[in-house]
């Protein structure tokens, strides 16, 4: 048993190093979105980060540290699942916290695509990998399959949201900004 959990878990070695690495620069990504986001003069409160910015910043080390583990040598694939199944019940457990930070946020109403992306998709995958936890042991090479899943949607999930949030900062706003700059010069 233990030898084949090795060869399952190698198998899967150079995906990991390529996931768990774009986890990791996207991470880094996201802080300087975080800047740009800090030199608008926009109102804005450490509740809509909170909401919107520190959840990409988990999900992007959710994979990178499902990305390290998965290429740990592990004994066995039962201490696979333990971990697994941990990650799943943190990121469920964040993601009901986020669903609270959104609703008691004010300064931005979040819209359906917001709720999609930044609620729906996450706690999806967090699921999917607590499920992965629960299958590894007895179905192993599927499981590991969900596995991967679950780290490419954290990924996009990730892109996305960072996406977004630049494209909101620069688009909606710069023009906030620039519309009350034009005001207080007349």
């Amino acid at each position: 048993m233990q030898e084949a959990s090795k060869s399952l878990l190698s198998a899967w070695e150079s995906f990991y190093v390529i996931v768990g690495s774009s986890g990791a620069a996207l991470t880094g990504l996201q802080f300087v979105v975080i800047a740009l986001i800090t030199d608008t003069h926009a109102k804005s409160t450490n509740r809509e980060i909170d909401t919107f910015g520190t959840p990409t910043i988990v999900h992007f080390c959710a994979v990178l540290l499902i990305a390290a583990a998965l290429s740990a040598p592990w004994q066995a694939l039962s201490s696979v699942s333990l971990f697994l199944g941990a990650c799943g019940v943190a990121g469920i457990l964040y993601g009901l916290v986020i669903i609270k930070r959104a609703r008691t946020q004010i300064i931005y109403k979040p819209v359906l695509e917001d709720w999609i992306w930044h609620i729906v998709l996450p706690i999806t995958s967090y699921v999917a990998l607590l499920t992965s936890a629960i299958l590894v042991r007895n179905h192993g090479s599927g499981a590991l399959f969900i596995v991967a899943a679950v780290t490419l949607l954290l990924l996009f999930i990730g892109i996305h949201n960072a996406w977004d949030t630049v494209t909101y900062v620069a688009f909606t706003l710069a023009r906030q900004d620039d519309k009350s700059t034009e005001s207080e010069e007349t």
